[in-house]
């Protein structure tokens, strides 16, 4: 019996074993995985790190750029106090920092704050004339936190208005205002220029049509605008790509020539001017049957009450369904009535309830009586001012761009993190093309690579980071509670070695479940049971014999074995407390009977269990 027992137990151990090494193999496994990705990811970032730290320490590269062709530049490679000056008039508190691009050693300059007012200006050299030649703007801008609401536009001021950078003001004068200007429904890169009107002696501003849109990403972007005064047309680009192209006498708001006449300011609508066309007939007069008194309507006497009609039955009957609810309570909530519902008597009749005669339209009624109308024979029509000779009339067949002076950026913006870089003013479009591509585009490029490397939201490599994060932190928590103060100091710097050292992170992870796994195998199936699966090779008397021994309890000891607990109760509630070694039940020759021990022996031979404790926990 005991071998049989043991034989059906041995498989099930066996089975279960295979099964917790399994798992703890596939748990290996996989931390195993995510600790290669872990290290391969810090390798990389030590990599990155490593070739920034080397890019930092090593002096910029210097762009071969062209020395001639432009009457301006400005790339910021070298901090711009003793070159601009910035505006201290009222109001302008914004700070401008000389700062390199997110991501590059590309220096520009930078506006540093939100909602901030920002003026600053350099004169140039010498002052620039466009007159008669291809002139080009062209500088790039870049949004490192967005643009919410902000302008990101240069002014290039006029020599007369600009008496001192430090005065620049929103009302400085300039000759053109160009670039990204975005709020609410504005959303655009304006390109404005001011002509004077020889005339008057004033400047009008003229402003583009349809201008393109500004980029919407976080990227840097090179903002160009070519004029071309043989042909009298601009073009902007944006990225080096033309966004616009629109004509100087044509595509502007308003037009740079003004019209030849104008309506007269003086003149004023005479008093007797009629400008209504119609007017009531004064001949005409009310007929003397027109009853302004008749209803609209009257009630059909001729109708009749249709057949089927219910008169006795109402449209709305109590619901009979309806019951009232338990916690309905009269004294508060007043006399209980059940909800109304459609009387399906109505459904197939014609009608319920009391009938009434319809009403019709009365053919007597004609409403309020009024005059006809008739042409107006005082009619002159719409009044309108006389034209006059445009005084301010003047006509230029190619306008001409005033000359420029200065550069300016006074802007206000609730957005910080602009950054200019790379103004340049000339007049050869393939210098400015060339200005490009060696300063912008090197830029651009490695900024679209970086956004390519960053891994996606919830990638790999933020779940392998939060792992790592939640690994050493629990490892703290457990070794802060439990770790004696006196070996606090030597506990701070394990855990300090363990944070920094994704190898010692991996082995805890690894090994802790190990030998939790051992402890409970250990708990769960005991030195007895391993033994009792060797002794099955031994033969059948080994296996009674260790059986025997242990004192594990057979399937045919069950009666017996609850027969003599019910007398070792008996005894012991007799007052039999200590029980002798010779009432130990003795074990069938066919090892059918197993000695058992009362508590006391119990208490001596700790191996020993009492029968009804072994049964109890089988049970």
């Amino acid at each position: 019996m005991g071998r049989d027992k043991g034989g059906k137990a041995q498989p099930r151990r066996l089975w279960l074993l295979a099964l917790l090494g399994v798992v703890g193999l596939a748990a290996c496994a996989c931390l195993t995985r995510v600790a290669v990705a872990a290290e391969e990811e810090r390798r990389e970032d030590v990599g990155v790190e490593g070739e920034a730290s080397e890019a930092v320490a090593s002096p910029p590269n210097k762009v071969e750029l062209p020395s001639e062709g432009f009457e301006f530049l400005e790339v910021f490679d070298t901090p711009w106090e003793d070159r601009w000056v910035v505006s201290t008039q009222p109001g302008y508190e914004g700070v401008f920092k000389h700062a390199p691009s997110e991501g590059s050693e590309d220096y520009g300059l930078l506006l540093s704050e939100k909602a901030r007012k920002y003026g600053i200006a350099r004169e140039l050299p010498k002052a620039v004339e466009p007159k008669g030649k291809t002139t080009v703007l062209q500088y790039d801008v870049r949004f490192q936190n967005g643009l919410d609401c902000g302008g990101a536009y240069l002014k290039y001021l006029l020599p007369q208005d600009l008496t001192s950078p430090s005065k620049l003001k929103d009302d400085t004068g300039y000759s053109v205002m160009f670039g990204p200007d975005k709020c609410g429904g504005t959303n655009k890169v304006h390109f404005i220029f001011r002509l004077k009107n020889p005339k008057t002696d004033k400047y009008v501003e003229h402003h583009l049509k349809s201008p393109p849109t500004v980029p919407g990403d976080k990227k840097s972007h090179v903002y160009s605008a070519i004029l071309n005064s043989a042909t009298n047309t601009l073009e902007v680009l944006i990225d080096g790509e033309v966004k616009k192209t629109a004509n100087l006498l044509e595509d502007f708001e308003p037009a740079v020539n003004p019209p030849k006449e104008i309506d007269d300011p003086n003149d004023k609508k005479p008093a007797d001017w009629v400008e209504n066309a119609k007017i009531a007939d004064p001949e005409a007069t009310k007929p003397d049957d027109w009853d302004e008194d008749a209803p609209m309507e009257l009630v059909d006497e001729d109708a009749v009450m249709p057949e089927g009609w219910l008169v006795d039955e109402p449209k709305m009957i109590d619901d009979p369904e309806a019951s009232k609810p338990d916690v309905w309570d009269e004294d508060e909530d007043g006399e209980w009535e059940p909800p109304k519902v459609p009387n399906p008597k109505c459904e197939e009749a014609p009608g319920c309830g009391d009938w009434v005669r319809p009403m019709k339209r009365n053919p007597a009624y004609k409403g309020k009586w009024s005059a006809p109308l008739i042409d107006n024979p005082a009619y002159k029509g719409p009044w309108k001012p006389r034209r006059i000779a445009n005084p301010d009339y003047f006509e230029v067949t190619s306008p001409e761009i005033e000359p420029i002076a200065a550069v300016g950026i006074e802007v206000w913006t609730m957005s910080d993190g602009i950054l200019f870089d790379n103004i340049m003013i000339g007049h050869d479009v393939d210098v400015a093309k060339e200005i490009r591509e060696k300063t912008w585009n090197v830029k651009h490029l490695k900024e679209k690579e970086a956004e390519g490397s960053k891994p996606k939201d919830g990638g790999d490599g933020e779940a392998v980071a939060s792992l790592r994060t939640t690994i050493v932190k629990k490892i703290r928590a457990v070794v802060e509670s439990n770790v004696p103060e006196k070996f606090a100091a030597q506990a701070d710097s394990a855990l300090e070695f363990i944070e920094d050292s994704l190898v010692a992170q991996v082995v805890l992870v690894l090994v802790v479940p190990l030998l939790v796994m051992l402890v409970v195998m250990r708990c769960v199936f005991g030195g007895g049971a391993a033994k009792a699966v060797a002794t099955t090779l031994e033969g059948e008397e080994e296996d009674v014999a260790v059986i025997k021994k242990k004192d594990i309890a057979t399937k045919d000891d069950v009666a017996e074995g609850e027969q003599e607990g019910e007398e070792g109760k008996a005894r012991t509630e007799a007052g039999e407390v200590e029980a002798a070694e010779g009432d130990n039940a003795a074990v069938s020759d066919g090892g059918e009977g197993i000695k058992e021990q009362d508590g006391d022996s119990a208490t001596e031979a700790p191996e020993r269990r009492t029968l009804p404790q072994r049964r109890s926990r089988r049970a």
